[in-house]
């Protein structure tokens, strides 16, 4: 197994220098001027201090230079100095991407907790009327845009019925004055978090259910499955022992994508919800020129993809060790 796992994470090295390359070169060719940005909107900085500023910053070397250099501070821990929020790079990531954890947590163990159980129902109740309705539901949740599902619970729950907050992560007189007490703070971030968490579960019910009916449906037809009947046992064993283990696999590709997520935050939910995610901070971030931010984020969310991947190929060789000899 450890020699399985050693092959995987050397298989990572390219791959995450391809992806930090090809971070570098969009990021590069973005549109606009980051002196200007650097300088601020409406400076009256002469063009030959603009050049002086852009050989400080490095600006004026070829792009392979640019790239190794920025390549070598990234490798060393240096991500750089955000110019939106003042501060380095590392420390906004890591201040912010626990606002997004919270928020991606909660959701992914609401959906698992619903998905697996209704998707092996639905695969053992197949064409019934459960199965029909969750098919039904799981088309809806698929097809309909996560923005607008989260526009409407704002305006029946929070805007009509005002019953739920309707933006942030916080009340704003709470956070500015304090909160009496740790329970005080835990109810008034809770029922922020009712509205956007909903949106993310049923977003990743629907796709979970469906992996997960597929994924039994396929493992109950095949004749080991028969033969565990055949010897009379009582088929919740026979579902949830033998089909269900052997059904995983499909379920560990998914989750292997989606647990990078619980940190990655959620650009549109986030936005719509204002809520103070890594997410939001990219999108701040692209918006104001921000290299340093942006750069540094697209390869945060670059390795959390390529970690994801590595604990699918693990999980993999954990629930099937015939994946391991390959």
């Amino acid at each position: 197994m450890l020699k399985f796992i050693g092959k995987r994470i050397l298989q990572l090295i390219p791959t995450l220098i391809a992806i930090s390359l090809l971070i570098f070169i969009v990021v590069d060719f973005m549109p606009g001027d980051y002196v200007q940005s650097y300088l601020g909107l409406g400076s009256d900085v002469t063009p030959e201090r603009q050049q002086e500023i852009r050989e400080l910053l490095g600006l004026d070397r070829s792009m392979p230079i640019r790239y190794l250099s920025w390549l070598g501070r990234i490798v060393t821990g240096d991500l750089g100095r955000s110019l939106v929020y003042s501060d380095e790079v590392s420390n906004i990531i890591f201040g912010f991407i626990w606002n997004s954890f919270l928020l991606n947590f909660f959701s992914l163990i609401i959906a698992l907790c619903i998905a697996i159980p209704v998707g092996i129902k639905s695969a053992v109740k197949k064409y019934g009327p459960f199965d029909n309705f969750f098919t039904v539901f799981s088309l809806l949740g698929v097809s309909m845009p996560t923005f607008f599902f989260a526009l409407l619970l704002i305006f029946v729950f929070a805007a009509r019925f005002e019953w739920l907050p309707m933006s942030g992560m916080q009340t704003s007189i709470m956070a500015i004055r304090g909160y009496p007490s740790l329970w005080a703070q835990i109810r008034d971030v809770g029922s922020h978090m009712i509205l956007p968490v909903t949106v993310l579960s049923l977003s990743s019910l629907a796709t979970l259910t469906r992996y997960t009916r597929n994924s039994v449906i396929e493992v109950i037809n095949q004749d080991y499955i028969r033969t565990a009947r055949s010897k009379g046992l009582k088929e919740k064993v026979v579902i949830y022992k033998h089909a269900f283990r052997n059904a995983l696999l499909p379920l560990i590709t998914i989750l292997g994508m989606w647990i990078p997520a619980l940190f990655g935050g959620a650009i549109l939910l986030e936005t719509v919800f204002i809520w103070p995610g890594i997410g939001r901070v990219l999108l701040r971030g692209i918006r104001n020129q921000d290299l340093s931010l942006v750069m540094a984020t697209l390869v945060f969310y670059g390795v959390l993809r390529v970690l994801g991947n590595l604990l699918a190929d693990i999980s993999y060789g954990i629930a099937d060790p015939r994946v391991r000899v390959k």
